[in-house]
């Protein structure tokens, strides 16, 4: 059956279809399979709860399913978002790497580039320095028309060695999508090709963010005050998120608004990490006794930031385009960061909220403390940061430019398509490098 060529059209123009929120069902999926799409394979660690986890998730949902085929592919078939992937009956393969320099790694990455040549994938798109490492020489050697890495903070945890090899390895991608500037400028001084290095920011699905949404039982939930003025760090728990200044800001916020509540709302890559356990002690030490309430992971983000008064990211290194900041502002709720990062690309100083150094806990208790002393101040704040990301940020914005880097990439190698359907491109694609496997 020949495909319908007005169709993409009306998917593309139909709000309905365009903000799908999970990963479109079975029997949707089997009818656009009949239909010529760009076969997209999306490499990912695991499918934790984590910033670029859930970037990824938002661009996967949202991709123009008429356009797209959609492959996943993972390091470990685990975390949050598993049971979607796997609800959405796209293709999902694992490759059980546990470290990317023994022959356990060769066999799996073989295994990827027989997978990409048999499902003749036209575009292999990689999600941080593992999935980089492992899967773009595959890529390359299978034939795939078109590669892109994704670097998405700045690799200030990255081993000079780590720095060296995902530095080659990028050499044989046709693009680096970067999440903030920061990033490009780093890369570019560490010798990339700028050419290739492309930023497209994190997007929000503003919808979650409204006027309505409230919080209807959580105070109660986390035996928090009924007024009590909550200050809340979103973060995975970790020694780059700089929680412990964060701590000691808090310490120094009561002595001025004894009555403010401290929430760390997150958790480490295991449940209970040290880090954590080193944080709760920290938390005891300085005093914040039951005021400093350790959440965990949360899902139902937009309904606390609601009863959040002022939302901070105390990071000190490695920060891409923070989602917890984009979120924060869409909700509008006024935030205090560092100028770590992308930090600065987001936030602006005096407008949308207060930026003060890394490592400053005396900077981040006297910005907090100036948004709770000035409820109209913090008030124009979260309103112009609400503004802010529906202008610069939203998941829309994400996607167009998402789905027209993929179709741009393809002209630019001399396949020549028309993005609806590969029924009028006129001809196969030249693989890079011919490997028989």
């Amino acid at each position: 059956m020949k495909p319908n060529r007005a169709m993409p059209l009306l998917i593309k123009t139909s709000p309905a279809l365009r903000n799908l929120k999970p990963l479109i069902d079975v029997e949707e999926s089997e009818k656009i399979m009949q239909l010529g799409r760009i076969k997209l394979l999306k490499f990912i660690t695991t499918f934790a709860i984590a910033g670029t986890e859930r970037q990824f998730m938002n661009l996967g949902r949202s991709l123009d399913p008429f356009r797209f085929e959609l492959h996943f592919a993972c390091f470990k078939r685990l975390g949050h978002f598993l049971k979607e992937i796997e609800a959405s009956r796209r293709p999902l393969v694992e490759y059980p790497v546990n470290s990317l320099y023994n022959p356990t790694a060769l066999i799996e990455q073989w295994k990827f580039a027989k997978y990409i040549k048999r499902n003749r994938i036209h575009i292999v798109h990689t999600y941080g320095f593992h999935p980089n490492v492992f899967a773009i020489p595959a890529a390359w050697l299978a034939g795939a028309p078109v590669i892109i890495a994704s670097v998405r903070d700045t690799g200030d945890c990255w081993t000079p060695t780590q720095r060296r090899v995902q530095k080659l390895v990028c050499r044989l991608a046709d693009c680096i999508v970067v999440n903030a500037e920061a990033i490009r400028q780093r890369l570019v001084a560490e010798g990339y090709n700028p050419e290739k290095v492309t930023v497209i920011r994190n997007g929000i699905d503003l919808s979650r963010f409204t006027a309505t949404t409230k919080a209807s039982r959580l105070r109660e939930e986390l035996g928090l005050p009924p007024c009590a003025p909550l200050i809340a760090v979103l973060s995975r728990l970790h020694r780059v998120k700089g929680i412990e200044y964060f701590l000691e800001a808090a310490a120094i916020v009561c002595r001025r608004f004894p009555e403010a509540c401290f929430l760390i709302v997150g958790e480490g890559m295991v449940m209970d990490s040290p880090y954590r356990r080193e944080l709760e002690g920290h938390a005891v030490r300085l005093g914040l006794g039951r005021r400093a309430v350790f959440t965990g992971f949360r899902l139902d983000v937009a309904e606390l930031l609601s009863e959040v008064a002022v939302s901070v990211l105390p990071c000190v290194s490695s920060e891409g385009l923070s989602n917890s900041l984009l979120e924060s502002m869409a909700a509008g709720v006024p935030v205090v960061a560092t100028t770590v990062g992308g930090n600065p690309e987001v936030v602006e100083q005096g407008m949308t909220g207060f930026l003060v150094p890394p490592r400053d806990p005396a900077a981040l208790a006297q910005a907090i403390c100036r948004l709770l002393d000035s409820p109209e101040l913090a008030s124009r704040f979260g309103q112009a940061g609400r503004e802010r990301v529906i202008e610069r940020f939203s998941l829309e914005r994400m996607v167009q430019e998402t789905e027209s880097l993929y179709v741009d990439l393809l002209n630019r190698g001399g396949h020549r398509i028309d993005p609806h359907t590969r029924e009028a491109w006129g001809h196969e694609f030249v693989p890079k490098l011919t490997l028989h496997l």
